[in-house]
């Protein structure tokens, strides 16, 4: 997603104009990390997040998941503030799991961890988000993410990562 914004200059009556490309790599959990997204509904959830996201005026490039956590890649405009894309994207999806699936002690998990990509890793970052099952059968979500910090040079305490 590039968004063009163009505004005039103030003495030349020139438009001049603001580039950009902001994606994002974010992975949430379920509270607890409980393994609550089951398979038979989690391709809907999925697809209701993707449509959230393109509700709040977003650009769903990707969501992907398993059952106690979920991956997206994003695009968002330079009014957006990813905090609350981020806490609306949640409350929404927790109302359609209540209402849709039925499962009332559903919820997220406070906080999630947010990666900016470049135009050139999108790809890789798709196909990482895609492959998730497969990736999950050989590493927790806790050494998952751990690696992702660690890679973007992302201060933590462990006693955060559960």
């Amino acid at each position: 997603m590039f968004v063009r914004i163009e505004f005039f200059a103030k003495h030349s009556g020139h438009p001049m104009s603001t580039f950009t490309s902001l994606h994002y790599h974010i992975v949430f959990s379920t509270k607890e990390r409980r393994p609550q997204i089951a398979e038979d509904w989690r391709s809907r959830l999925h697809e209701y997040i993707g449509g959230t996201v393109n509700g709040l005026a977003g650009q769903s490039q990707q969501v992907g998941g398993v059952a106690d956590h979920v991956h997206l890649l994003l695009g968002l405009r330079t009014t957006h503030c990813l905090a609350d894309v981020m806490r609306e994207l949640k409350r929404q999806t927790s109302v359609w799991v209540h209402q849709e699936i039925g499962l009332k002690s559903f919820g997220w998990q406070e906080g999630y961890a947010a990666f900016t990509v470049s135009a050139d890793n999108r790809a890789g970052v798709i196909k990482y988000i895609s492959n998730q099952e497969e990736h999950h059968r050989k590493r927790s979500f806790r050494e998952e993410l751990k690696a992702m910090l660690d890679r973007a040079g992302v201060e933590y305490e462990d006693k955060y990562l559960d």
